[in-house]
């Protein structure tokens, strides 16, 4: 049984910052992927950024480029999402997610989701 939990959400002014922990848990886990996501009121499921766990190659959203930086601690499954100079429109729930599987589409196909942590960022 894999479990995946963020940490680090809450409120914060335009222009802040926040950073987004996710420690994916399991005896004999080891992801090929961590991606985060996020989901806004009344919108779908966007991804945000993704890392890819042996290469430590990234992909970020072209409306986070440039603002938010995803990284990792190989050794405690951990990864974090570091949010700069965040808008109203970064406001969402966001989550965590993991794979074991093919990571030539870096979006798709993850395994595993954590319950998701909330971002308000006023204006």
């Amino acid at each position: 049984q894999v479990q995946v939990v963020e940490s680090g959400g809450g409120l914060v002014q335009a222009g802040g910052s926040l950073r987004l922990s996710c420690a994916a848990s399991g005896r004999t886990f080891s992801p090929s992927a961590m991606g985060w996501f996020r989901q806004a009121p009344g919108k779908e499921r966007e991804p945000v950024a993704a890392i890819r766990w042996n290469s430590g190659l990234t992909t970020v959203a072209d409306s986070v480029k440039g603002r938010f930086i995803i990284s990792r601690a190989n050794a405690r499954n951990t990864v974090y999402l570091q949010m700069n100079s965040l808008k109203p429109e970064d406001t969402a729930v966001y989550y965590c997610a993991a794979k074991q599987g093919n990571i030539a589409t870096i979006w798709a196909a993850y395994d595993y989701w954590g319950q998701g942590t909330q971002v308000t960022v006023s204006s």
